[in-house]
């Protein structure tokens, strides 16, 4: 399938999320245009919307729906340099989309939670891995999470782009955003029902734009489905 029929897909099996079509395909050019661009897509949540994120960095950096199969040359890069595991690892490796998940490193935010506020670890995690280009991608079922809040001002400020994953209102997070996904439910456990399909189209559409044929490179310059992705700043 191709990326427009990912989401079409979308649409049709989940009718309810149609008023969020025009957020939904923003995001996925913020992604298109971020890994062009050779950038890389920081995630963060709380609770279930932290394994949210985390669930989401998972499809993005390996295959999801293909295998991602590496080029010929990237083979035969890792079956010269890599002595006898060479051919292994030029077999099992795949493909990638550059992601991290900021819930998950549990030295760094005891630390700094600790050391000096907790409500800012997101944030300081988005200071120091974040660049100009880069995309966040926030849950937060109501907005109003004041650590998810922190993180995209950060990216805000470094000139990366934003991605708000929320419920129907939006709260403090969704004017901060360059495409805020309001899924239309106000219960928590219903609107992360609703982001699953969304953050799965995303990763699916975003891994067909990018590997949708064999030896398919990251930085190929062909056109989507959606038009040209824009292209790195300095081209």
């Amino acid at each position: 399938m191709t990326s427009g029929e990912i989401l079409r897909d979308l649409f049709d099996r989940y009718p309810c999320l149609c008023p969020c079509e025009s957020e939904i395909r923003s995001a996925l050019v913020l992604f298109f245009t971020c890994f062009r661009r050779g950038g890389k897509v920081l995630t963060c949540g709380n609770g279930g919307s932290s394994a949210d994120a985390d669930h989401l960095v998972a499809e993005l950096m390996k295959g999801f729906l293909s295998p991602r199969t590496l080029s010929a040359e990237t083979r035969l890069c890792l079956e010269k340099s890599g002595g006898s595991d060479g051919p292994f690892l030029s077999s099992v490796l795949q493909g990638a989309l550059p992601a991290i998940s900021l819930g998950v490193h549990g030295a760094l935010i005891s630390a700094f939670a600790n050391d000096c506020a907790a409500e800012a670890v997101y944030a300081q995690q988005v200071f120091g891995y974040g660049r100009p280009g880069d995309v966040l991608v926030c849950f937060s079922t109501s907005g109003d999470s004041r650590n998810v809040v922190l993180a995209a001002r950060v990216a805000q400020a470094i000139d990366m782009a934003v991605i708000g994953l929320t419920g129907r209102n939006g709260g403090l997070l969704a004017p901060l955003c360059d495409a805020a996904v309001k899924v239309p439910e106000d219960s928590t456990r219903f609107i992360q029902e609703l982001h699953l399909p969304v953050y799965h189209a995303l990763a699916a559409a975003t891994e067909a734009e990018f590997f949708s044929s064999p030896d398919r490179e990251l930085f190929d310059t062909r056109e989507s489905d959606f038009g040209p992705v824009a292209r790195p700043r300095d081209e």
